[in-house]
């Protein structure tokens, strides 16, 4: 299984990345990464949550990397996908926030 990790710097998100470790992960946050973090091929730039068409880009991103399950870790991310949790379902599309799946 596919999951992308949100926040991908901060503590929370590696603990989850630790403990969900045999999974296809990828860490992404659209706040700016080190270089060598993205070169590695395990972290993306993700879309700000702050853009118009915001879920419709995670979407997008989601569908493009194969991404089966979204953890969530920044509440405006969480509103925002929150609004959107059908639109993700209808794709099969898991989201993930606060330890607890939103449909």
């Amino acid at each position: 299984m596919r999951i992308l990790i949100t926040a991908a710097t901060s503590a929370q998100a590696q603990k989850v990345g630790i403990e969900l470790h045999g999974n296809d992960i990828l860490m992404g946050d659209h706040f700016a990464l080190p270089s060598f973090m993205v070169a590695k091929g395990n972290m993306i730039k993700l879309p700000n949550p702050e853009e118009l068409a915001y879920a419709h880009k995670m979407l997008t991103l989601c569908l493009d990397h194969h991404i089966e399950t979204v953890y969530l870790f920044r509440e405006k991310e969480i509103s925002l996908l929150t609004e959107a949790a059908l639109l993700f379902t209808e794709y099969g599309l898991k989201i993930n926030a606060n330890g607890l799946e939103i449909q």
